[in-house]
């Protein structure tokens, strides 16, 4: 009786696998090409990447892989948070910049340090107190939030602490091959250096550094801190000139049709040397329009929603990778792209690039600024298509 029901039980599990295979699941089909897999594989993934399983016609060529997810990332985890990054390693595309995320607990601590590379960083969510001094020993002290963004040039120490909510952030470095593994650490430095010259450099007896860490902290859980002119040393310098944080969703955004955009870089963060930003927010069927960088690769994050780029290499060369919240994607230095809201609510991601300046090309705009008579050349258009396109750059817009 219990052999029966347990192959009752298998029967319907197998009718139940054929009708979702049947009815739900996704198969590489398109009119009369392609078949169905029989082998092993990955639904869920296959759900989520439709233009990948069965790619536009338009796609052609061999592409570099220019997507790669933080789901995948190895998860440091510590006491006061965790951090997983994007590297080189993970996208070996990605070679200008790197990206790590992080979380840190109420109180929690990724402990002084500094980089060889500059950092730059965009709070996903909660809020932190950042601290940093110059070489000529101004001091920075500030609280950021939701939607602030902070940058630290190459050398500068700085430290990071979650607030009363915690916090989550992006960690953008201005090298691909960085990791968030390999910084310099005020505990690894005093773990790592004799006693006896500790002493000598601080004027104290060697017994002061007994009860020092023995090894790299990296991030540990303290307490939340009070205000900040309660948490200052007694003995100040003068602040930094040039503030290393920027309120970047307070600022106006450029507003189309099809969404909004927020710009920083050096124009308007004067700290911000080496890596430039746009934070993007494209409604229900809109469209970031097609258009390329002239100056440096892009590299991306996506914060919310769903959406799919194709990127465009040259040489009859194009794929289209699809994307949602916690995606990284990259392009190549010039290519052309677009990227395209997929799902019913606002997609929102940020473009990063190593760059004093945000610098972009539409193609639109250069089409309405081209004689007309040369596009219907290239392209036979109608002279009532060419008519039409606007002269103003629109870096969202809506197809449906």
């Amino acid at each position: 009786m219990k052999n029966y029901e347990n192959n009752k039980a298998d029967t319907n599990m197998n009718n139940n696998m054929n009708n979702c295979s049947n009815h739900n699941v996704p198969q590489p089909r398109k009119e009369d090409k392609g078949g169905d897999i029989w082998g092993a594989r990955n639904i869920p993934r296959d759900l989520q990447n439709p233009d990948i399983l069965v790619p536009p016609d338009t796609d052609h060529g061999t592409m570099p892989n220019l997507k790669f997810s933080y789901s995948d990332s190895h998860m440091r985890v510590e006491h006061g948070g965790w951090s997983r990054e994007v590297t080189i390693r993970e996208m070996p595309a990605a070679k200008e910049l790197a990206g790590v995320n992080m979380h840190l607990e109420p109180g929690g601590v990724r402990e002084l340090h500094w980089h060889k590379e500059a950092e730059w960083s965009f709070i996903i969510k909660g809020s932190a107190r950042i601290t940093a001094i110059n070489p000529d020993g101004s001091y920075f002290v500030d609280d950021v939030k939701e939607g602030d963004l902070w940058y630290f040039p190459s050398g500068i120490p700085h430290s990071i602490k979650g607030l009363s909510e915690g916090v989550e952030f992006i960690l953008v470095f201005d090298d691909g091959s960085f990791s968030e593994n390999s910084t310099f650490s005020i505990t690894d430095w005093f773990a790592h250096t004799p006693k006896d010259v500790l002493a000598a450099n601080f004027g104290v007896c060697e017994k002061a550094f007994d009860q020092i860490p023995k090894q790299e902290v990296y991030m540990y859980q303290g307490e939340v801190p009070g205000p900040i002119i309660q948490e200052l040393p007694k003995d100040l310098n003068d602040p930094v000139k040039e503030s290393f944080s920027y309120k970047l969703t307070e600022n106006k955004p450029i507003e189309t049709d099809g969404g909004r955009v927020w710009i920083a870089d050096s124009n308007n963060f004067p700290v911000s040397k080496t890596v430039a930003a746009a934070l993007v927010e494209v409604e229900p069927g809109g469209i970031r329009e097609l258009h390329w960088h002239p100056n440096t690769d892009e590299w991306q994050y996506y914060l919310e929603g769903q959406g799919r780029m194709t990127v465009f290499a040259s040489g009859g060369k194009a794929r289209t990778y699809d994307y949602r919240a916690g995606d990284v994607g990259y392009v190549p230095f010039a290519m052309g792209h677009y990227i395209q809201n997929t799902g019913d609510k606002p997609l929102k991601f940020l473009e990063m690039f190593k760059s004093d300046h945000f610098a972009d090309l539409s193609l639109t705009q250069w089409m309405s600024q081209t004689p007309p008579h040369l596009l219907k050349e290239h392209l036979n258009f109608e002279d009532s298509f060419i008519e039409k396109l606007p002269k103003e750059k629109r870096p969202n817009v809506k197809y449906k």
